[in-house]
């Protein structure tokens, strides 16, 4: 394929008219296609089925230790499913707290305690005056959207091939303002990027200036590996150990991608002091989880291989699916010289970066033409991407036909709104 940025103006402006016949093409077939969240396909949600036959026949109403699950109590879960979170973290299960279905709903949870009532003994976050967070861009929307509700400035830290820049890290975390950061850390929400060894070890040594300092360890796609040849992630609590730092890092999962979204297990791994501080807090907000559902959770699932079991099950549906759009967009893009993307070994997105700052022009195309996107400018704070070039694309709902459609119908747009770009940029310079 030719480069674009490399044409001259009549050559771009053919090219652009041949663009526009594709796309044209595109909006007489009225699609609708939504590839706009991770969500997970019906026939994944399938794969759990067996889970609504589950009576007390078979799982029983008493817990490993005995307590009628029935009832009120073991405000910190049952033992059969914080002992399976551990092994999952790769922590005790002393250290995991097993509680609803919504890992958000923790993250925002713990957000809040810190922001509201402190965090070890520390003064509440909004007693302090202006704090700060880290984001690292491209990230999670959802994520964001926690600090900037509770009124934190959001500072950005671009991700790199091995993780975030730590070296922009470690020159933040010296102003005591900066309270956290959030990490994705195996397979991150939207670039599908590991960290590397080195990262971690970098992460479980920083100093950072605030005593009350906490960084939110989501590992949402701990166990979500797509392809034999998987990632793999170093321990944050083994790693911080080593620098007595075990205190700066809450870890949060749960199974909505894994049995069924929303209504799942979700769980909490932290430290001694954290586990006991939370659990602490939980006795005035609740007085206890669904362990019906975390009882029918662990006799499925007793160990994490019986989960990377389940997890098999999910890929050979998704792997399709990446195989699919990410072929796509080698066959529509690649020469190009517009646009970049990555191709995860797991996790639930690619992201696709456009380099001649058109993204949100192509979304405005894929809407007009029935294909609802993420909106642009999502993964980053506020909503606001500064080069406007990231596109997430969540592939794990749609067909595979669907998919091929739509990522057609995604380059076609990518190229055109570019072709649109480069000639409003020769314009400018004529």
């Amino acid at each position: 394929m030719q480069d674009l940025t490399k044409l001259n103006r009549h050559a771009l402006q053919a090219y652009a008219h041949e663009m526009q016949e594709a796309y044209q093409a595109f909006l007489d077939k009225h699609l609708s296609i939504n590839m706009a969240r991770g969500k997970p396909a019906p026939e994944q949600l399938d794969l759990s089925d067996a889970l609504f036959s589950l009576g007390r026949d078979q799982v029983g109403v008493r817990s490993a230790d005995g307590i009628d699950c029935r009832n009120y109590g073991d405000l910190c879960g049952i033992p059969e499913c914080r002992a399976l979170f551990g092994e999952v973290f790769g922590v005790p299960a002393a250290n995991v707290i097993a509680c609803g279905s919504s890992s958000l709903n923790l993250m925002y949870d713990y957000f809040s305690q810190c922001y509201a009532l402190g965090v070890a003994g520390h003064e509440p976050w909004i007693k302090q005056g202006p704090c700060k967070y880290i984001a690292i861009v491209p990230g999670y929307d959802r994520h964001f959207a926690i600090a900037a509700h509770f009124g934190l400035e959001l500072v950005s830290v671009p991700m790199t091939p091995t993780g975030p820049d730590m070296d922009r890290i470690r020159e933040l975390v010296k102003d005591p303002s900066v309270k956290g950061m959030f990490c994705v850390p195996k397979y991150s929400n939207p670039d599908g990027i590991t960290y590397s060894d080195d990262t971690v070890e970098a992460l479980a040594a920083l100093k950072p200036a605030a005593p009350d300092f906490r960084v939110i360890w989501d590992e949402a796609y701990l166990i979500h590996d797509l392809y034999g040849e998987k990632d793999e992630l170093k321990n944050i609590f083994d790693a911080a150990k080593k620098y007595g730092n075990e205190d700066l890092f809450v870890a949060f999962a749960s199974t909505s991608k894994i049995t069924f979204a929303g209504a799942g297990v979700a769980a909490i791994a932290a430290s001694d002091a954290n586990v006991k501080e939370i659990c602490g807090r939980l006795t005035i907000q609740i007085i206890s989880y669904d362990k019906i559902n975390q009882l029918k959770h662990a006799y499925f699932y007793k160990t994490k291989a019986d989960l990377e079991a389940q997890m098999a099950r999910h890929a050979e549906i998704l792997r399709p699916k990446f195989d699919a759009v990410l072929q796509g967009l080698r066959d529509g893009l690649q020469g190009a010289g517009v646009a970049s993307f990555n191709a995860p070994k797991g996790g639930y997105f690619i992201s696709l970066d456009v380099n001649v700052g058109s993204a949100r022009r192509v979304g405005e195309l894929c809407k007009a033409a029935g294909l609802t996107l993420t909106p642009v400018g999502a993964t980053y704070p506020y909503g606001k991407d500064p080069n406007d070039a990231n596109i997430r694309i969540a592939p794990s709902c749609p067909s595979v036909e669907e998919l091929r459609v739509a990522t057609a119908l995604l380059t076609t747009a990518v190229k055109l709104a570019a072709c649109e770009a480069l000639l409003e940029k020769t314009e400018a310079q004529a």
